[in-house]
């Protein structure tokens, strides 16, 4: 299985934005999803995550409040909703995933924690 993310683009300080994240060349039965982003000249970091049922989502402080994440389909389709973007949100946003019913909780924010990536979209915030 591949992960195929899109939706990035170019927007103005305070817009919205929606990215995507599908699954490609096969299907999970149940996946907890991750995204995360990498500013230039910076590390990648978490953004946000949600567990294969939904129960646990979590975001990053910076997040909080702007970012929506989501994932249905069975588990080969999510969601990160941005909004009240401000210049620092410029960074590749990547997805990730882990198949299967994984304890979610103890690895969402690190990257270890997902054995499948997307090739990451470009997300710039014109201020």
């Amino acid at each position: 299985v591949q992960l195929q993310a899109s939706g990035g683009g170019l927007v103005q300080a305070g817009e919205s934005l929606i990215l995507s994240c599908t699954t490609l060349g096969g299907t999970f039965t149940d996946a907890s999803w991750g995204w995360f982003r990498q500013a230039s000249g910076s590390e990648r970091e978490f953004v946000a995550g949600i567990s294969w049922n939904g129960a646990i989502i979590r975001y990053s402080d910076s997040a909080k409040g702007r970012f929506t994440v989501s994932g249905d389909n069975g588990g080969n389709l999510s969601y990160l909703r941005m909004s009240a973007l401000t210049s620092e949100d410029t960074a590749i946003y990547y997805c990730a995933a882990r198949g299967g019913r994984s304890h979610f909780i103890t690895y969402y924010s690190s990257e270890s924690g997902y054995n499948v990536w997307g090739q990451g979209t470009q997300v710039t915030v014109s201020s």
